[in-house]
């Protein structure tokens, strides 16, 4: 069984994906880090020359690729849960855990990050976290089996969220 990181970048994903394998002994693969490895390109300049439905459609065959592998934990991209075949790959091989934090605390962890073009083009940065927010928050939920909020937590604190559940399967 996999253990699947779900949620909008900057909440902790990676982080704590490194602390789970580490933890676990297991493998760490990512999405983002498959379409960048398989398309030889930065996902900026895949979506630039490419645009989003070709990045969609990469990260959809990574997905069911990863989802094909056992025991590993998946970081994926924030937006791997819009498409319901995404999901369901993901969600016979493992268990999604959405990650959830603030605007604001999103805003300060990922406002330097320079590897995601715009989701939403002339809003601001704050207003484009909102916006994009409000828009997956239903599908966020819906995909997941469990929710951590990691507002106010350390890596460490969510990562034992997520062991404690793995030992013990109650969100």
């Amino acid at each position: 069984m996999n253990i699947v990181l779900i949620g909008y970048r900057g909440t902790g994903k990676s982080t704590v994906g490194k602390v789970l394998a580490r933890r676990l002994g297991r493998d760490l693969l990512s999405t983002d880090t498959e379409v960048v490895k398989r398309a030889k390109l930065s996902i900026p300049e895949l979506v630039q020359r490419h645009g989003w439905d070709y990045f969609r459609d990469m990260e959809s065959t990574v997905c069911r690729d990863l989802a094909g592998r056992d025991q590993v934990i998946i970081d994926t991209g924030g937006g791997a849960i819009l498409r319901p075949e995404n999901v369901d790959a993901l969600r016979k091989s493992g268990q999604l855990y959405w990650l959830t934090a603030s605007v604001e605390t999103i805003s300060r962890r990922i406002g330097h990050d320079t590897q995601r073009p715009s989701l939403t083009g002339g809003k601001s940065f704050i207003e484009e976290i909102r916006d994009v927010l409000a828009e997956r928050m239903l599908t966020y939920q819906a995909a997941a089996d469990c929710t951590i909020a990691t507002e106010g937590l350390t890596v460490n604190q969510v990562a034992e969220s997520i062991l404690r559940i793995i030992s013990s399967p109650s969100c």
